[in-house]
């Protein structure tokens, strides 16, 4: 009873996990984009720290981590970069995280220890591969042609 059990739990498991993924684009790589919000040294932490969970992240979920862009910041943290994280379903579970992350804290960067509200945004897109077809109609395409009249080619 207990096998059959199990095996029924895995096999709802299974199909939860493809209805919550059935995008076109939820199988693919992730690249993701972090830059810091309003606020100077302390977003630019804030979204260092983001950078660093997401490669912690996609390094214990057994993806490949790769920093494509990274510039830091002159206090601390980091101004922007870019991770791509390669393997299955990597954009369907990152796509979640689109939005701005904001962290409440008392400030390492402010000697009169005041609380101090960070903002970071973060975007992911999947990686798209040459197995896209893109189908163009040609009555789809228009051409407009406009001649400047007047003085000085103004109308």
């Amino acid at each position: 009873m207990q096998r059959e059990f199990d095996k029924a739990q895995k096999a709802v498991e299974e199909l939860e996990f493809k209805r919550m993924l059935s995008d076109e684009e939820d199988q693919l790589s992730a690249i993701i984009d972090i830059n810091p919000g309003a606020g100077g040294t302390e977003s630019q932490d804030w979204a260092e720290m983001l950078m660093r969970m997401y490669i912690m992240w996609g390094e214990k979920h057994k993806f490949e981590v790769r920093q494509v862009s990274y510039q830091p910041g002159e206090g601390g943290g980091i101004k922007s970069a870019s991770l791509e994280i390669s393997g299955d379903f990597a954009y369907g579970y990152l796509k979640s995280e689109i939005g701005v992350h904001r962290l409440v804290r008392i400030s390492p960067f402010d000697s009169s220890g005041r609380r101090h509200t960070s903002f970071a945004s973060v975007f992911a897109y999947p990686v798209v591969d040459d197995t896209i077809n893109i189908q163009i109609n040609p009555a789809d395409i228009t051409w407009d042609t406009y001649r400047a009249g007047g003085a000085g080619g103004k109308m």
